[in-house]
């Protein structure tokens, strides 16, 4: 609304009371006053310290600690496994193995900062894995350890050369036997998981641990989220948008890339070679964590846990319908991926080529869609919006 400002006003008002004075038929002539706009007064207020420091400590900072702890585990499982051969000791591996495999899918809602700059998500997790190359090591070495192996590509170390080696190809089942696991291959699996354990301590190191205590270039990487205004994070602002972008980005790659590129077109042209943690018949759990881990970010805590500040607080301040219809998308996200399975439990490398089943699995797309969509336009973009004090 265009308002004249109080000053315009009283001009105005002074010089036509003068005019109306005189006996001169002369037009009144008043001078031309530039109105004064007054803003709408828009956006909203949100103190994010609290949700920062949580979402910081008790998601991400905690959540490399759980990967970190359950990696030791594993790490031993396995060691134990190449000292005393069995079944049973074969089957708490892998167990072992899918325990730390939740801590890193849901820590990718948040794949910035070390992990990234480190190059740990490829020592970790690269996909697909060269079967060629580790047959031929196999094949030509009379043994393995850390040392020699952390110097592999990483196509033939980390998360799916120790799931090869603990299930199998997956083609047929996911229950290798250990009779069928060769000495060398329990050996190259407990050389893999010691490296895996060094680059998940350097992960949790780098958030945690100040490189320099002296100087103030070096900080945990924790640091710079809690006290923004360095050259990472100009602001909280900066800290909020990393942090949303980082859900939109596995809400992205699971719905167009993980499920997507496998699935195909058609039933015609499915793609098996593309399904990620496809040994282990584990993609599901996967792609369900990577969501899981949205809602951790999104929510503010770890599934099960006392209520804490998260993005849905931001959101709220801003508008409470859009939060609460983007929890309920995130909730109904992981649903239609776990339903993929079916009554019958299918692995997901098998359901791609299932028509039934592949109805459900467009309706997951679908919903990630829809989620992928809310993030992008309802909830990123209340950062234009945000008021900061």
């Amino acid at each position: 609304m265009l308002k004249k400002s109080l000053l315009a006003l009283a001009l105005s008002s002074a010089l036509l009371t003068g005019c109306g004075g005189s006996s001169s038929n002369a037009p009144v002539v008043v001078p031309e006053v530039t109105p004064v706009v007054t803003p709408d007064v828009t956006g909203f207020s949100f103190e994010a310290t609290e949700m920062i420091t949580n979402l910081t400590n008790d998601v991400i900072v905690a959540g490399y600690k759980n990967l970190n702890d359950e990696a030791a585990v594993y790490l031993l499982a396995t060691q134990t496994l190449v000292n005393t051969p069995t079944e049973e000791n074969l089957a708490a591996a892998q167990q072992a193995w899918k325990d730390v495999r939740v801590h890193w899918e849901q820590g990718e809602s948040h794949i910035f900062g070390p992990v990234d700059a480190l190059s740990i998500d490829p020592h970790l997790d690269t996909w697909p894995l060269n079967t060629s190359d580790l047959q031929a090591l196999l094949d030509t070495q009379s043994g393995f350890n850390a040392t020699e192996l952390k110097a592999f590509n990483d196509d033939v170390q980390g998360f799916h050369t120790m799931e090869f080696l603990l299930f199998g190809d997956g083609v047929a089942d996911n229950e290798k036997a250990i009779g069928e696991m060769t000495v060398l291959e329990r050996e190259y699996l407990s050389a893999a998981a010691e490296v895996f354990k060094t680059h998940t301590q350097t992960l949790f190191d780098a958030w945690t641990v100040a490189t320099d205590a002296t100087d103030a270039n070096s900080p945990a990487y924790k640091d710079l989220l809690l006290t923004p205004d360095n050259a990472v994070y100009s602001s909280q602002l900066g800290v909020v948008e990393e942090l949303i972008n980082g859900m939109i980005g596995i809400v992205d790659e699971v719905g167009n890339g993980k499920i997507s590129e496998p699935f195909g077109s058609s039933i015609d042209n499915i793609d098996t070679t593309k399904v990620e943690s496809q040994y282990s018949w584990n993609s599901l759990a996967d792609f369900t964590d990577n969501i899981q881990g949205v809602q951790n970010v999104y929510r503010g805590e770890f599934l099960g846990q006392a209520d804490k500040a998260g993005i849905i607080d931001f959101v709220t301040a801003a508008d409470t319908a859009i939060a609460t219809r983007v929890d309920t998308e995130i909730v109904d996200a992981i649903a239609a991926i776990k339903a993929i399975a079916g009554d019958n439990d299918l692995p997901f490398r098998q359901a791609i080529n299932d028509a039934d089943a592949r109805v459900r699995i467009q309706t997951a797309i679908d919903k990630l869609t829809t989620l992928q969509t809310s993030l992008e336009n309802d909830v990123l973009t209340q950062l234009k919006e945000w008021q900061q004090s």
